[in-house]
């Protein structure tokens, strides 16, 4: 195999540059208009199903890329262009999503556009009964391709069917539009009907028919009802020249309310499903004008920020503390006790805090049990609010520490050993070395990393998530909502679980979640500049 692919690369060696430039340059113009067309067509079918501005923005896109890669003029910009494009579509993109999002209604209740609702309003009939015809399928004669549909009324003579009206030869096949047909009166006999399996392989094919007959009969076009009957249908809805619709059992008159997203009768009654509207500020404006959203909305924010900042303090003061111990170089089985320590940071976080959330089980954990044989108390961690909180933020600095010892440890041997040495000769302790020597030297560098570990818990969805699930939850709230709850996670509640689904509140909430990560970014960086500058 060696030995082959030796020999070709040799035969492909030996091949003249020039030629493998000509067949480049011969194959270059025609792939480059094959992706063009292949653009174009992506772009055409977007456009075609309703979405203009996304198909504008992807034919701004591929333009620039076809602009880059193929004329002259843009060749400084081709290695750029990638990861440009990159930070476009997975990161400029949601975000400016997810923001238009927030400016607008969309929930479980809207989740359809206007001329959706409407068409599914005006789609929904009734069939008349009396007038339902029976039917039946028949292979064509002539032609074993094509079938005759025969539709009987209810006969007298040994409770059969009898046949009435026959269509022409029909070619059932695979099918979107509406095939309008006229119905003959039978004059000749036809082969033997169909069984029901064969009915269910055309069901689609027969779903499409319009049967028309004479209007002697007095029926109207007759459509298909089930896999036994075709008949005509009543529909509920007719819409008006100005928009409104009209219900025809009662002739009330419902108009489309632009601003509630619901097409609404003159009593203000809405009629589902809605429908997406803008909104406008209104998601922004409900965190602080509606008090019975604000409340609770206001105590998970202020929860979020302890929650972030108990963390990451006494996850500093436990990491920082270790480390110093651990770098005693008198300490025997110095590296037994640095790997222990270090478990919790190699252990995945899931693991952990699975494992946490049985241990601190009410009835069965091993916590309540130790409490209960010492002090002979079983806290309620999962039902108290306080003591779930409690839970919460010892857990996270178990999970948090050892990365703050880690690096702890680093900066400690960055620190010159004269400075100690000179304190030993002043006659300082070792309380002294630490706060005079070791802390300052230690928390300016430090600092940048501790305001992104706050940043990283005031996101921290899998804790809560597996944890605690936000519980317990406040009571008599419109929006379910826990008192162990942070934004993201009561953000995931609002959107997906039992709050409504509302989507556009949700949005809403994220843009603002972004806004304070971006402005602790910011921070991060200032105090990295700062360290060094220093």
């Amino acid at each position: 195999m060696n030995a082959m692919t030796a020999t070709l690369a040799k035969g492909y060696s030996t091949l003249p540059p020039s030629l493998l430039e000509k067949a480049a340059r011969l194959m270059r113009w025609p792939v480059t208009l094959l992706a063009m067309l292949a653009s174009l067509y992506l772009v055409f079918m977007i456009h075609a199903s309703g979405q203009t501005l996304w198909a504008l923005g992807l034919l701004a896109l591929f333009s620039a890329g076809f602009y880059v890669y193929v004329s002259n003029a843009g060749f400084a910009y081709r290695y750029l262009f990638p990861g440009i494009a990159g930070m476009l579509v997975f990161i400029a993109f949601p975000l400016l999503y997810t923001a238009q999002i927030g400016f607008t209604n969309y929930s479980s209740a809207h989740l359809l556009s206007q001329e959706r609702v409407r068409e599914y309003l005006l789609d929904q009939h009734e069939a008349v009964e009396d007038q339902v015809q029976p039917y039946s399928l028949h292979a064509d004669g002539a032609d074993k391709n094509a079938y005759r549909l025969v539709l009987s009324t209810e006969g007298t003579e040994q409770g059969q069917a009898q046949p009435r009206w026959v269509s022409p030869p029909l070619a059932l096949g695979p099918t979107r539009d509406e095939l309008r047909v006229e119905m003959l009166p039978l004059d000749a006999p036809l082969q033997a009907a169909l069984p029901l399996r064969e009915l269910i392989r055309h069901r689609e094919a027969l779903m499409t028919l319009r049967l028309v007959l004479p209007a002697a009969t007095g029926l109207s076009e007759l459509r298909y009802l089930g896999l036994r009957e075709f008949g005509p249908i009543k529909r509920h809805w007719t819409e008006l020249p100005d928009g409104s619709l009209k219900r025809e059992t009662d002739g009330q008159l419902f108009k489309p309310n632009g601003q509630t997203g619901y097409y609404e009768n003159a009593a203000g009654q809405p009629l589902q499903p809605g429908y997406k509207v803008t909104v406008g500020w209104q998601n922004y404006t409900r965190m602080v004008m509606d008090a019975e959203f604000r409340g609770p909305f206001l105590n998970i924010f202020s929860w979020t920020v302890v929650f972030s900042l108990l963390t990451v303090v006494f996850s500093t003061a436990i990491g920082m503390l270790l480390a110093v111990l651990l770098n005693w170089e008198d300490l025997k089985y110095r590296t037994t006790y640095r790997t222990l320590l270090f478990l919790p940071y190699a252990v995945p976080g899931f693991i952990s805090i699975l494992v946490f959330k049985g241990l601190f089980n009410q009835n069965f954990g091993e916590i309540n049990a130790i409490l209960d044989a010492l002090v002979g108390v079983k806290p309620a961690w999962f039902a108290d609010p306080m003591l779930a909180k409690i839970m919460l933020v010892i857990v996270n600095v178990w999970l948090g520490y050892p990365y703050i010892m880690i690096l702890c440890a680093g900066l400690l041997k960055a620190i010159p050993a004269d400075l100690y040495e000179a304190s030993a000769i002043a006659g300082a302790g070792p309380l002294t070395n630490f706060f005079k020597i070791t802390a300052p030297l230690v928390v300016k560098p430090l600092a940048p990393l501790l305001v992104s570990a706050f940043a990283f818990n005031f996101n921290n969805f899998v804790l809560i998530a597996l944890l605690t699930d936000g519980r317990p939850d406040y009571l008599s709230t419109k929006i379910p909502a826990g008192q162990t709850d942070i934004l993201v996670s009561y953000t995931y509640r609002i959107a997906f679980k039992d709050s409504g689904s509302d989507f556009g509140l949700a949005a809403a909430i994220s843009t603002l979640i972004f806004f304070l990560v971006a402005a602790m970014s910011l921070l991060n960086l200032r105090l990295m500049r700062k360290a060094q500058d220093s």
